[in-house]
């Protein structure tokens, strides 16, 4: 997997780029927010796979970004360590109950808050939680809105593959092939604040295939837009050269030499209007098969 990002919410300069610093040493990607509006500014631009988060800001506090963050779909499953000088019993319930992951006060040993961060992230991606590339919902949190979705209407689930993926990433390497993993999560999230409503969830299902689920009346506007903003900004991912030629030279399982299209995005979409669903299955089913039609 590439590198875990971290947020690092905190007002007090020294202490934040303390934990910059000592994290990044550590193979972490590590962005810092000095207010609660920042944060969730952050959070929404970038996905971080954990937040730890002060309680005490010069704007908003520790417990409404928690309970922003908790309530909005797109970041209701990020890991949250509450960070703080407060030690009182009732601050940590409010925490808890708030839905944070863990508790640590001030003064504090950064050898314990790396393992309290190692384990919050390691339990969201052992319990499919949490895809490691992209910090994407996946496995467990993309059944749980298909279950919720079912029951209602003027939704649209979105079936999103990065087709031509394998070759790219055979050419260029696995870190060049998570790297566009990623860039495709951010894009798509992207695309659903301009485009989509606030309650809009992104999940990655695996691999190089995302799902999407919107309001049926923004779906059409969305798809049109993801497919013409890969297309044009995951050239930035070639070399100069199979960007000029429009493809690139691969070996197939003879041994062969093919010529791999260059990346684009297929997505297909279904929604209540047009299927009665008797299970979530029938769902992504449907969806993956008007996928396959548009690749």
């Amino acid at each position: 997997m590439g590198k875990a990002r971290l947020l690092i919410v905190e007002d007090d300069s020294d202490i934040s780029n303390m934990l910059q610093i000592y994290f990044t040493g550590q193979g972490y990607e590590v962005d810092v927010a000095p207010r609660g509006s920042a944060a969730l500014e952050k959070t929404r631009i970038n996905l971080p796979h954990l937040i730890v988060l002060d309680i005490m800001l010069p704007d908003i506090d520790g417990f409404e970004v928690c309970r922003i963050l908790r309530t909005n779909t797109r970041t209701s499953h990020v890991p949250i360590i509450f960070l703080t000088q407060k030690d009182e019993r009732s601050d940590k319930l409010a925490g808890l109950e708030l839905g944070a992951d863990d508790y640590i006060t001030k003064p504090f040993d950064i050898e314990e808050l790396k393992l309290r961060v190692q384990r919050a992230i390691s339990r969201a991606e052992q319990q499919s939680l949490t895809d490691p590339r992209s910090g994407l919902p996946a496995g467990r949190l993309i059944e749980e809105q298909l279950r919720r979705i079912i029951r209602q209407q003027n939704w649209a689930f979105m079936d999103v593959r990065v087709n031509h993926f394998e070759p790219f990433k055979e050419a260029y390497g696995f870190v060049a092939g998570d790297d566009v993993l990623r860039f495709a999560a951010m894009l798509i999230g992207e695309v659903l604040d301009t485009k989509g409503t606030p309650n809009d969830f992104i999940g990655h299902a695996g691999g190089d295939n995302f799902v999407v689920i919107t309001a049926e009346e923004t779906a059409a506007m969305i798809c049109e837009t993801l497919k013409t903003r890969f297309a044009e900004e995951v050239l930035s991912h070639y070399s100069f050269i199979d960007r000029e030629q429009g493809f690139i030279r691969t070996v197939n399982k003879e041994g062969q030499p093919e010529e791999a299209p260059l990346m684009k995005l297929a997505i297909g979409v279904v929604s209540p209007s047009e299927y009665q669903f008797a299970d979530i299955r029938e769902i992504t089913e449907l969806a993956a098969e008007a996928r396959r039609k548009d690749s």
